[in-house]
């Protein structure tokens, strides 16, 4: 199940950003006094009673401001043409929310923008099993002394239930907060069984996505156009082939941070994070007349970081210039940028003639294949003993890493656990040199290997 997403809003300066930063344990945002500070959305991983969860920064929405009007506020320097663009930004995050945390300010009091931003809330809320959706959690920041918690009352004038006084940059009452919103998680209803392969197309805008996927379905699937950014929502599109059902997933393309617009494209970037932690195998498609860039590493990241496996495509080969030398001399640069993914199969494509799409699907599905693959107990120990044997762990400060036992407790990934003296002593060169000694025996095509190491128990002595 794909992890819920919480949008934080509200109107500027109440301390979104602060508070974003602490349930990302990560100073991610940029905090500022002045109002207008956070522009683009952000996002990160949070979790809390071991419920993880995606946490999206919004820019501030203040309904009593527009992109013409004149500020009522000091705003930081170019904030005053973003405001629009940064309600739009905040209503789309409403809109595709698991659940939102609605922040306001104990300091000011109830304001005007408050009462706006709550009638904002209830009008994107729409209903899903008989009560409102999503769920909202009225938080009212800067709750740092008795005196102001003591008027925190007067925010049930909003109508959004009951607020929860905190202080984002103290951390209290944030605990009471964090319950309220797990809780407010819906309990998803039973999926429909799907034992479909999921292989999700991504790729930065204007790669060819939306080609490949009409050439794999022989149709007009999805709309193909030369203006990058066409493709906004993830769509999935069953279809079978050799007697295997299969669901494809078209995503909209990732672009470089500074490139993003605000707005649905800067939302369109989460959705296609999403569709990759909701596939098996990606196909990663990279343009070959532009070559490997930052970006389509940075994608290759996303994939990596979701345990996800991975089939690199390269498209519009048909527009290059080619000798007998050309596709080496690209598979080598693109390996050498790629050097975190070595075990990914490379294949040159052209979506608009045709040309190798039909090797696509056989190849994803081999990965697939190689995703599940078990090994046997007795077989994995026998190659971790010979790997000891062949090349002992290089010692740290006088101890060596020992490597007691492992099983594999789960594919999709292959996960290996291994049981060890001590897992600090294991250096990550320790660790690939583990993993290229299992992918000798099942080679594990366009998939990532995990190994978990935990320390051996010691037995307690009896006197």
């Amino acid at each position: 199940m794909p992890k819920p997403v919480v949008a934080l809003v509200g109107r500027p300066n109440v301390g979104k950003s602060t508070l974003f930063n602490r349930l990302a344990e990560e100073r991610l945002a940029v905090v500022d006094e002045v109002p207008g500070t956070t522009r683009d959305r952000l996002m990160a991983e949070a979790e809390w009673t071991g419920k993880p969860f995606t946490v999206v920064d919004t820019g501030g929405i203040d309904p009593t401001q527009t992109g013409q009007g004149r500020a009522q506020q000091p705003l930081s320097v170019g904030s005053a043409e973003f405001i629009e663009q940064i309600r739009t930004q905040a209503e789309i995050a409403i809109q595709e929310a698991d659940a939102v945390l609605f922040v306001a300010d104990a300091e000011s009091g109830v304001t005007p923008a408050d009462l706006e931003v709550a009638q904002i809330l209830r009008r994107n809320q729409r209903e899903k099993n008989g009560q409102p959706w999503p769920p909202v959690i009225l938080v009212v920041n800067k709750a740092d002394s008795e005196s102001r918690r003591a008027l925190v009352y007067q925010f049930y004038e909003l109508g959004m239930g009951e607020p929860y006084p905190i202080s984002a940059l103290h951390g209290t009452g944030t605990g009471d907060m964090l319950d309220a919103l797990v809780a407010a998680f819906a309990v998803e209803e039973a999926e429909e069984e799907d034992d479909s392969v999921k292989i999700a197309i991504a790729g930065k805008p204007n790669v060819g996505k939306s080609s490949l996927l009409n050439r794999l379905l022989g149709e007009e699937r999805a709309i193909v156009s030369p203006i990058p950014g066409t493709t906004r929502d993830a769509i999935d599109t069953r279809l079978e082939y050799a007697s295997v059902p299969v669901t494809l997933i078209d995503t909209a393309g990732i672009r470089r941070r500074g490139k993003i617009e605000p707005g649905v494209e800067k939302y369109s970037v989460l959705r296609t994070l999403r569709a990759i932690e909701r596939a098996s195998v990606v196909l990663l498609m990279v343009d070959a007349t532009t070559g490997l860039t930052a970006q389509d590493a940075h994608i290759a990241g996303f994939i990596l970081d979701a345990w996800k496996s991975v089939v690199v495509l390269v498209n519009k080969w048909d527009a290059i210039e080619k000798d007998t030398h050309t596709m080496d001399h690209f598979t080598r640069d693109l390996r050498q940028e790629l050097n975190f993914l070595p075990y990914v199969p490379v294949l040159f494509i052209s979506a608009k003639t045709g040309q190798r799409v039909d090797q696509v699907l056989p190849l994803a599905l081999r990965v697939h294949e190689e995703r599940l693959v078990r090994m046997p107990t007795s077989q994995l120990n026998q190659i971790l003993q010979h790997a000891q044997d062949q090349h002992p762990a290089p010692s740290h400060a006088g101890r060596q890493l020992k490597l007691y036992y492992g099983t594999q407790v789960r594919s999709d990934p292959p996960t290996f656990l291994i049981h060890v003296n001590d897992p600090s002593l294991a250096h990550f060169t320790y660790l690939r040199y583990l993993e290229n000694r299992l992918r000798e025996v099942y080679g594990y095509l366009g998939t990532p290997v995990r190994l978990v190491l935990r320390p051996r128990r010691r037995e307690v002595r009896r006197t």
